[in-house]
């Protein structure tokens, strides 16, 4: 498909069942945890989702980018990549999917902010500068809440780095060689260097298992296959068309079906200040999307 201004029709299903699917697949990694230690599952996920994409790769007979270029960039959003997922795996084994869902969604703001800078076309205005205060404010509210549930400074932090992370692989992806590269090939790095980086370093983060039993390795093998291997190779494909920013944009869905999720499959308490926190990241997201 040829480059696009805006968002239309097709992106927005896309985009929606994309959130909906990262939504549910929160509430998974907090279920998950229970066997895996965050990380070491985090790198497991990585292996396999890396097995699957590399078998259909060769099924289509589809080559990946081996350039110097490509490489370097490659294993720079590879490395980003598993900065993101420490950072998220732990902020979810810390603090609730409600919490760590709005601070994490709240990357649209951070991209925003650099895109500013460095991506032609996505400049702020008015309007999004307020969607950008009041996403902020947002993430500022949820981390001042410290009522019920599981209230961790430190997940929140955790979170926050892993919503910074994750925007800046979406400027890696437009700014280097990658962007000239196919979808596969922009995740199959990322895939390489977090299975060799995230199974590395497990260890340091405690035992690789606590009690793993069957819905444990279920939910590892629905965030490699259904999220890796499929959501992801979407979205990487998703951004090589639309604009960064829109892309980013809906993700203020992904907080709000989590925050239902939560509150549903895991009971979690969700206060008046958590729901504050979502209004004002979801409209804030929204106005920094508005053209």
């Amino acid at each position: 498909m040829e480059r696009k201004t805006h968002i239309d029709t097709f992106g927005t299903i896309a985009l929606t069942v994309f959130a909906i699917a990262l939504s549910f697949n929160q509430v998974v990694i907090k279920v998950t945890n229970g066997g895996f230690s965050p990380v070491f599952s985090a790198g497991i996920r990585s292996l396999i989702g890396l097995t699957a994409v590399a078998l259909w790769m060769a099924y289509r007979r589809k080559a990946f980018g081996r350039s110097a270029p490509v490489v370097r960039a490659g294993i720079l959003a590879g490395i980003l990549f598993s900065l993101e997922f420490i950072c998220l795996y732990i902020a979810l084994d810390l603090t609730t999917v409600s919490r760590a869902s709005i601070i994490f969604y709240s990357m649209p703001v951070w991209l925003a902010l650099v895109a500013h800078v460095f991506l032609p076309g996505e400049r702020l205005n008015a309007v999004r500068l307020l969607g950008l205060v009041l996403a902020m404010a947002g993430v500022i509210v949820a981390v001042m809440d410290r009522q019920g549930g599981e209230a961790s400074l430190w997940g929140d932090l955790f979170a926050l780095g892993a919503a910074i992370f994750w925007g800046g692989i979406a400027l890696v992806v437009r700014l280097t060689p990658l962007s000239q590269e196919k979808p596969e090939t922009q995740l199959i790095w990322q895939l390489i260097v977090s299975s060799i980086v995230l199974i590395a370093v497990a260890p340091l983060f405690g035992p690789l298992l606590r009690d793993p039993q069957a819905i444990h390795v279920a939910g590892l093998m629905f965030q490699a296959i259904g999220i890796v291997a499929i959501a992801y190779l979407i979205w990487f494909w998703l951004l090589t068309i639309y604009p960064a920013s829109g892309v980013a944009s809906f993700s203020f869905l992904s907080p709000v079906f989590s925050v239902l999720l939560g509150w549903w499959l895991l009971d979690e308490q969700v206060g008046l200040s958590i729901w504050l926190a979502l209004v004002l990241v979801a409209l804030g997201i929204i106005l920094i999307n508005r053209r």
